[in-house]
């Protein structure tokens, strides 16, 4: 169509100029002077001739803008098959990702709960050997006083009775005890 209508604008400048140049502007009656005929028989042979090269070229141009429109619906299947598939993914992947929330929540109070019971049993534990020991220790004094004690009041008779035993005391002592025993044997 563009070499049919390039040619009967060239041809109508063409007619335009001469018919100007003469007498201005109007319109030529005359058929063999403005060459009507030629332009039609030009016309009708660029038309017969163009017009089987334009049907094919056309055919090519619709075929390639069907196969691109096919090729454009098949990417788009795709695309929205992939789409489908991604967001089916991310939802299978946001499932997944509230379990691992949920379990490492369950673990974390479950660690909790452990260290907690760990803890209590370790401060009774301690508690119990801390008043063991105590106890012991308490034990341990009290043996230690009485040793003490019992030592003060040794060292006490003893410089007591020291004190109090002379020869004459000790001589009438053991005689006093010879003569009971005497009597028993």
């Amino acid at each position: 169509m563009d070499i049919i209508g390039n040619f009967l604008l060239i041809s109508f400048i063409g007619e335009a100029e001469t018919s100007a140049a003469v007498k201005g502007f109007g319109f030529n009656s005359n058929i063999l002077e403005a060459n009507v005929i030629n332009i039609i028989i030009l016309a009708s042979g660029v038309f017969y001739l163009g017009r089987s090269f334009l049907t094919s070229a056309l055919e090519v141009r619709q075929q390639k803008i069907t196969e691109a429109i096919q090729e454009a619906e098949e990417r788009l299947q795709q695309a929205s098959a992939r789409l489908a598939e991604s967001e089916k993914q991310m939802t299978q992947a946001k499932i997944v990702i509230e379990q691992i929330k949920k379990e490492a929540e369950a673990t974390a109070r479950k660690v909790k709960e452990t260290i907690l019971a760990q803890g209590k049993l370790d401060i009774e534990r301690l508690t119990n050997s801390g008043k063991s020991s105590i106890e012991k220790a308490e034990v341990q004094i009290k043996k230690q006083i009485q040793q003490h004690i019992t030592n003060l009041a040794l060292k006490r008779v003893t410089s007591q009775l020291q004190d109090f035993m002379t020869p004459g005391v000790q001589s009438k002592l053991i005689d006093a005890n010879i003569s009971q025993l005497g009597g028993q044997i």
